[in-house]
């Protein structure tokens, strides 16, 4: 008897290593394999926000919107250059309207001009052969389904104008990692995940390091987390006084 019991509590212990060293390799795996597509609010739950002080939200929110009203402002007749010459370039809306995942993963609705033709999504899935980024992103450098206006506005940065309203409304920052579509989140691992534990933003530490140069994705994720552990006003304004040098070089623009 003593030593049947003996083989069971061995066996026993056995099992529980087995299922604890499996518990362990789902959660690696978790963190490092891309996913199949879940649930949203499965990967919300996954982000760790990053905790900042009330002075630190209060400085970052006031230069976003002491920054977006200024700009809005001075680059008015842009906004409205741009607005006629979508109008003009064909058949479709002026501002192209999308939900994207913001801070902590939630919804928004992301504004831009349209730079595309009107069935632009729907033609994505026939060109996802021709993606030219690693990993749950999607990118082309010569974007059939951008139209002759578009390609102008893409290349000076100006189909990002409209994003300014959504730094005001507070959807977005100023700086921070760019917007992800929800399909594109929901193909995230925990790590990629970890970009959405700050606000969004117009320009960040991808746009300043060379934008669509870098077709890397798991490179992308590294500048975005980068800028969540290190972020302060300083790199803030550091970004912000880059980013023009950058437009204006057109290096990765388009």
């Amino acid at each position: 008897m003593g030593s049947a019991a003996s083989v069971v509590h061995v066996g026993s212990a056995a099992e529980a290593a087995q299922s604890g060293a499996s518990s362990e390799t789902a959660r690696v795996a978790r963190r490092i394999l891309p996913p199949s597509h879940r649930p949203l609010f499965a990967v919300m739950a996954e982000i760790a926000e990053v905790p900042r002080s009330w002075g630190q939200r209060l400085a970052k929110r006031a230069i976003d919107v002491c920054g977006s009203l200024t700009a809005l402002v001075l680059l008015l007749p842009l906004f409205l250059a741009a607005m006629v010459a979508v109008g003009l370039s064909g058949p479709g809306p002026v501002f192209f309207v999308q939900d994207r995942c913001g801070l902590g993963g939630r919804l928004f609705r992301f504004y831009k001009f349209r730079t595309m033709v009107v069935d632009a999504e729907a033609r994505k899935a026939e060109l996802a052969h021709l993606n030219e980024v690693s990993g749950p992103a999607f990118k082309i450098k010569r974007d059939p389904r951008i139209t002759r206006v578009g390609a102008i506005l893409r290349k000076l940065s100006l189909d990002e104008l409209p994003q300014l309203w959504n730094v005001l409304k507070g959807d977005m920052s100023l700086v921070g990692p760019r917007p992800p579509t929800r399909d594109e989140v929901e193909r995230y691992t925990t790590s990629q995940a970890q970009r959405l534990a700050v606000i969004p933003g117009i320009t960040g530490l991808w746009q300043v390091s060379g934008r669509s140069t870098i077709a890397d994705f798991d490179q992308w994720i590294k500048l975005d987390l980068r800028y969540a552990r290190q972020w302060s006003v300083a790199l803030d304004l550091l970004i912000l006084a880059k980013t023009p040098l950058e437009v204006l070089r057109m290096r990765g623009a388009g």
